[in-house]
């Protein structure tokens, strides 16, 4: 058999779940960090919240939005 992305899907498939899950967060862990994602924990994204919502220069109103 040769080992291809398909054919390694289709095995693990036959798994149960648990060694499924077991799979996937062992293959996640060899993934580099994700770039910079902001957590809504981040105080930086409250404050692009906030200044958003501040700014209402550019909106458009819901009436408009909901005919398009």
């Amino acid at each position: 058999m040769q080992l291809t992305p398909d054919s390694i899907f289709e095995a693990a498939l036959s798994l149960p779940e648990g060694d499924r899950l077991d799979l996937a967060h062992r293959l996640l862990d060899t993934l580099p960090p994700e770039p910079d994602l902001l957590s809504l924990d981040d105080p930086n994204l409250i404050e692009e919240l906030d200044r958003r919502a501040a700014d209402d220069s550019g909106s458009i109103p819901w009436s408009e939005l909901k005919n398009e």
